[in-house]
């Protein structure tokens, strides 16, 4: 995830900011030209520097209530409407956890070809996952496009990649795009055998696709069209911490085949609340916190059920 916008003005900028270092100026753009979102947020300079007590502190927390714990589709037309029951009374709220789908990734080893593996496997898994649970919500769902690129390009929502960004999702054209190369380059030397540090960001990506289908997306635009910084900026935050929640939710109904030692999950949730927003000015603060973004993931992850995932109904202090 990485800065909301790329740096110079795109056709359509993408859903997110770049994964490390500092994103690119917050710049508003009208629904028809569709922000992109990414799965990094912006490094706080905390990775690294957390004690183990501060680890520790991180994962024994719920935030927000949580229980103890590249191919072409069809696409369905996307709403041209969302009420605010649209996000905040959602029928994927109702579904209970996601169906695990018994996802088995690949070892990571160093080379692109390794992770283009890892990432099709992973977004096969979240295809089957999500496409289960919109089943249970009686809601048609079409899986996005992959895009994993290994050289510069461009997409509906801007050029790739932005400075230190290493994936986003356009919803301009429903795809995914992660760089095979920058999602490690920008992952703070997390060694490979720490899969879920960039399993986390493909599932949030994929969290994006999710809100599309579900016109979540749409009234968060909305929102966000309403001019005023402040009600721009808390409905990005929630639109992020939001998918974060979600990737949470699919690890976690993954764990008995994707298991995770204490070493991987800590570097996991290490990775997230480096990318905290808090140290940027409040007009640029579009996905939270370290201490939310962190939050949001382990909310998913211990509450599994997509109610907990709801950030459109907690309070502002809980998406700051």
């Amino acid at each position: 995830m990485a800065g909301h916008y790329p740096p110079s003005p795109p056709p359509a900028p993408p859903y997110g900011p770049p994964a490390y270092g500092p994103p690119p100026q917050y710049r508003y753009v009208p629904p028809r030209r569709p922000p992109r979102r990414s799965a990094g947020g912006t490094i706080a300079g905390i990775v690294g520097g957390l004690t183990a007590v501060v680890v520790l502190g991180i994962l024994g927390f719920s935030l927000f209530g949580g229980e103890g714990g590249i191919g072409s589709h069809v696409r369905s037309a996307t709403p041209r409407t969302a009420t605010r029951a649209t996000a905040t009374d959602n029928k994927l709220y109702a579904t209970g956890a996601l169906s695990p789908v018994h996802c088995a990734l690949p070892r990571l080893v160093p080379g692109a070809a390794s992770m283009r593996r890892f990432m099709d496997v992973l977004s096969d898994c979240l295809d089957a996952s999500w496409s289960k649970q919109f089943k249970k919500a009686g809601m048609r769902f079409d899986t996005p496009n992959r895009v994993f690129w290994q050289t510069p390009g461009t997409s509906p929502c801007g050029s790739y990649p932005a400075p230190g960004a290493s994936a986003f999702y356009c919803p301009a054209n429903n795809t995914m795009y992660v760089g095979l190369t920058n999602v490690v380059a920008t992952s703070g030397g997390e060694p490979l055998s720490h899969y879920a540090v960039f399993a986390r960001v493909i599932a949030h990506e994929y969290g994006h696709h999710v809100q599309d289908r579900a016109g979540i997306l749409l009234y968060g635009d909305a929102e966000m069209e309403k001019g005023d910084s402040a009600i721009r900026t808390e409905a990005s935050r929630r639109i992020e911490l939001q998918a974060q929640c979600f990737a949470g939710t699919f690890l976690s109904a993954e764990r008995s085949t994707l298991p995770m030692t204490q070493a991987q999950y800590t570097a996991m949730i290490i990775d997230v609340r480096g990318r905290g927003d808090e140290r940027l000015p409040p007009d640029q603060r579009d996905h939270g916190s370290g201490r939310h973004y962190a939050g949001w993931v382990i909310t998913g992850f211990k509450g599994r059920n997509l109610s907990v995932c709801n950030t459109w109904t907690v309070p502002p202090s809980d998406v700051s």
